[in-house]
């Protein structure tokens, strides 16, 4: 019995970290506030990995418009 709450446990400790925290409405606001002003931390390499991330969806869609272009 003990071994099976135990494993109970360990499961629920590994799933809490995985529950998502949702932000509200004001925090939100201050966030993309503080995204328009460039206050954000760390605000290089957040705007880096978004301009990555946007390079990788415009990749995406040329590869996407290629492969449609060369099947018909």
């Amino acid at each position: 019995m003990k071994k099976y709450l135990f494993s109970l446990l360990i499961m629920a400790c590994l799933m809490l970290p995985a529950c998502s925290q949702n932000q509200t409405a004001t925090e939100k606001i201050i966030d993309n506030a503080n995204d328009a002003l460039d206050r954000r931390p760390n605000e290089k390499l957040r705007d880096a990995a978004e301009d990555a991330s946007d390079g990788v969806k415009g990749a995406g869609k040329n590869i996407k418009e290629a492969i449609k272009d060369a099947t018909n």
